[in-house]
């Protein structure tokens, strides 16, 4: 199993191809802009977290077994103090391939000092991203709100539902 999880993400990470710091920072600084635009309650929050992980465009593809990988930066304070890649593989139906953007705001000093001293950053295992959903008038849920660690799933339409940040991996990488 370990042999085909490898495999994939080999494959799934040759058509997200690394990228230079600056294309990073380019399409992050677009995909923030995005965010903005779909959901001013989630820019209200992404204005009092205390950092602000984004990836731009997070590549997941499948048939039968399936992975995702993406490349992307962490803000803090309005600058980009380092730079991270997500992993996931999965295994069940599944067919196709999408392009997306993941953000995670972290609320607190404590969430976000947690999440950059760490080895390798599993969602559910070493922090619990609570995903937001939108309400009426694009609100998000208050308790949503109270969450240490808060994730936001998008593309160009909009935002996305039924999606999960639970058993990804975030790496740091030396860019």
């Amino acid at each position: 199993m370990r042999i085909i999880l490898a495999a994939l993400f080999l494959a799934v990470s040759s058509l997200a191809s690394a990228a230079s710091k600056a294309e990073i920072n380019a399409e992050v600084k677009e995909a923030v802009a995005s965010f903005h635009k779909h959901t001013s309650a989630g820019h209200e929050l992404a204005n009092k977290a205390a950092g602000m992980l984004v990836f731009p465009n997070v590549i997941k593809a499948g048939i039968g077994i399936g992975g995702e990988f993406g490349e992307g930066a962490l803000i803090v304070k309005g600058k980009t103090v380092a730079y991270y890649n997500i992993a996931a593989a999965s295994v069940g139906f599944q067919l196709g391939a999408q392009a997306r953007s993941q953000i995670v705001l972290f609320m607190t000093e404590k969430a976000l000092a947690d999440f950059r001293k760490s080895e390798g950053w599993k969602a559910g295992v070493d922090g619990s991203v609570a995903l937001a959903t939108l309400g009426a008038g694009g609100a998000i849920d208050t308790e949503t709100a109270k969450q240490p660690i808060i994730g936001f799933i998008f593309s160009n339409k909009g935002l996305m539902y039924n999606l999960t940040f639970e058993g990804s991996k975030i790496s740091r990488v030396g860019k």
